[in-house]
Parts: structure tokens; C-alpha cells; sequence
């Protein structure tokens, strides 16, 4: 029997979606029908956050009490190395986030455990774990190996893994936390604020626009588009890189998850890994783009081959 460790993580008191999901990415690591999925929670209340991770795929939920409410990278790197030597798990899962930025290299360092990050897949060839993550800045897919280790740790991907449903009774338990002297203090938390009240991670229907607009002066037409036709205007990294729209706007990785949206317009969008992360699961998508080739048309329930200038104007005529 083998065990695959997944990580919670929470902020301000709320546990993070991709917690859920490291559930689902988890269950991919089991190659065996006797391997067990333990979650641990590190928290000054775990108890809190125990009942949302009572679901499919759980056969334990492990509480460690810690002092602090606030994330600690160095509490979290302890934290995690001392079940690891407990528990000798095959796997260890960690969100691919600013916490596990943290302390999740040092940790593999320290340990000599496997390590990749950005991982959106995982599977076993030929009885040998592969971590397939993006490289040369997503132009290519790399899949990777861990020879000679018993353990690996893995960073994945958010919004790749769909979070499990329905409820479960795993087992519980607890675990004693190391004692640690931090070495900083989280002071508070602080909302980045971008002048722009949107929250994209609300808007049931999104017009997003990508590098295809050509320049900024562009915008304005499809911002009056969207208001006609009653959508939320988003963007690509590049647009809100330019500053041609606020960040806040941005849908993809290292912008705001489409959670609630039921219909996505992507209009001269090509379709990069980052942006696909935070919309590909939208029921309906509907990319415009002049390359049939786009990466965008992969998840697109209807696809338009097309000038996008086009495609806007007839769209306006009939609002």
C-alpha cells in the first residue's frame, strides 16, 4: 500500500479551490487498488476546515494544529517534511501557488524528494510516474520522470482538475506540529486595488478580448460590444500586461478564474495554456479568430474562422 499526501490550502479563513482539486489530481496516483489519499490541513483551527474535505477521494484528513492563522512557509516546509518522514508517501500534492512558492523547492532540495511544478498531468508509464508541465513558456508540453525516487513532490496547475462532489467519511486524525520559531510575521492583508470594481470571478457572461485587437485604441468598440450585448468585457494577459485594460479584467493563471461563467466569447484569443486555465471549463465557449489553427478552438463549443472586426460589427448591428 501506498500513500499520496495532498496539502490544503486556506486563506483568511477560507479554504482555496485548488485544495479540492489537488483531491481529484490525486486520485490519477493511484495505481493500486490498497493506495490511500491523506489530506492534511495545517491551521490554527483545522477543525474549520475539516468538513470541506470530507468528499470522494479522501481516506484521511489529517490535522496538524499550528500557532499562527497566517501562512508561514517555514511552519509549512516542517510541517509537511515531518508527515513525510511519518507516513514515506509516494506522492506529495501542493497547489502551484504563491504559497507553495514558498517553501515547496526547499523542501524537495532538503529531502532529495522528485520535484516539478506547473504539473497539469500525471500518469504512469510502464509502472513509472510522469509529471507532464509546460515549458519554454508554454510552448511546449515536458514530461518528466523521477528516477531513483521514492518520493515526489508535485505543484499542480490550478483549474486543471475538476473538484470531486458529493460528501464522504474518511477517517480523521491529528498530527503534533514541530516546533518552530518562524522566522517572519504576517502584519495583515492587504487587497490589491486596481481603481476597477469588477470581479470577473462572478460575471456569468464574458466578452474577452486578446493580442488579435492590434492596438489599444481598439478597445473602446468592443467595451461598447460587450455593454450591448450585456456581457462582462475580459482580456488576455497581453491586453492587461499593455495596460490597455485594468488586471482585474484578466481571465487565465495569473488573472481571475471564469468561475460562474456560463458563456465565454473569446475574440482574437489565441489560446495560451495560462489563459485556457481560467476559462476552458465554461460549458459554452465561443472563439472568433483569422488561424483556424489556434489553440483556442480546442475548447470551443462553436468556432468563427473570421476577422474579428467583422464579426464585431455585424454582432453590433443587431443590438
Amino acid at each position: 500500500m501506498s500513500e499520496i499526501l495532498v496539502v490544503a490550502e486556506h486563506r483568511r479563513g477560507e479554504l482555496r479551490p485548488v485544495s479540492l482539486e489537488l483531491v481529484s489530481a490525486a486520485q490519477s496516483l493511484r495505481n493500486s487498488p490498497d493506495d490511500r489519499v491523506s489530506a492534511l490541513i495545517i491551521a490554527d483551527r483545522p477543525a474549520s476546515f475539516a468538513p470541506q474535505l470530507r468528499v470522494p477521494g479522501v481516506d484521511t484528513v489529517v490535522s496538524m494544529t499550528v500557532p499562527t492563522a497566517d501562512f508561514d512557509p517555514d511552519t509549512a516546509a516542517s510541517c509537511v517534511q515531518s508527515q513525510i518522514a511519518e507516513r514515506r508517501p509516494k506522492a506529495v500534492l501542493l497547489g502551484h501557488s504563491v504559497d507553495s512558492f514558498g517553501y515547496a523547492a526547499a523542501l524537495a532540495a532538503q529531502g532529495g524528494y522528485g520535484f516539478a511544478t506547473d504539473v497539469f498531468k500525471t500518469e504512469y508509464q510502464d509502472g513509472t510516474l510522469v509529471a507532464t508541465r509546460g515549458g519554454y513558456g508554454q510552448k511546449v508540453n515536458i514530461e518528466v520522470d523521477f528516477p531513483g525516487k521514492s518520493t515526489v513532490v508535485l505543484c499542480i496547475r490550478p483549474n486543471v482538475f475538476k473538484p470531486p462532489e458529493g460528501q464522504a467519511n474518511p477517517a480523521e486524525g491529528s498530527a503534533n506540529a514541530p516546533t518552530l520559531a518562524p522566522r517572519s510575521k504576517s502584519k495583515g492583508y492587504v487587497e490589491l486595488s486596481s481603481g476597477d470594481d469588477v470581479d470577473m470571478s462572478t460575471a456569468d457572461f464574458i466578452l474577452s478580448i486578446g493580442r488579435g485587437i492590434g492596438e489599444e485604441s481598439k478597445v473602446e468598440q468592443f467595451r461598447e460590444l460587450a455593454d450591448a450585448v450585456g456581457a462582462t468585457l475580459g482580456c488576455s494577459r497581453p491586453i492587461a500586461d499593455a495596460g490597455w485594460l485594468p488586471k482585474s479584467r484578466q481571465v487565465g493563471q495569473s488573472g481571475k478564474t471564469a468561475s460562474a461563467c456560463k458563456l465565454y466569447v473569446a475574440m482574437g484569443i489565441s489560446g495560451a495554456i495560462q489563459h485556457l486555465a481560467g476559462m476552458k471549463h465554461v460549458p459554452t465557449v465561443i472563439a472568433v479568430n483569422s488561424d483556424a489553427g489556434a489553440s483556442i478552438f480546442s475548447v470551443a463549443k462553436y468556432g468563427i474562422v473570421g476577422d474579428i472586426f467583422e464579426v464585431a460589427e455585424e454582432l453590433r448591428r443587431h443590438f
